[in-house]
């Protein structure tokens, strides 16, 4: 669906430097279609995002719809 292929786009374009210069995790709580727990780690070695809980305690946590999250992303 078109949340996961936005973490998808979000988890190819992560850069170490990204990752260095944001040191923060952000968790994502998604209501609607492919709704449920998504995470954009930019502070772990790498980064990463997908679903599920972040490895580490999330920085910040935004509650919104599947529909906005894709909209904020594109």
């Amino acid at each position: 669906g078109p949340v996961a292929e936005t973490f998808k786009v979000i988890q190819g374009a992560m850069t170490e430097e990204n990752v260095k210069s944001t040191q923060s995790i952000f968790q994502f709580e998604l209501s609607g279609d492919s709704g449920g727990m998504w995470y954009i780690d930019l502070k772990t070695k790498g980064g990463s995002a997908g679903f599920g809980k972040p490895p580490v305690a999330a920085d910040v946590v935004m509650s919104m719809s599947s529909a906005d999250f894709v909209k904020m992303f594109t």
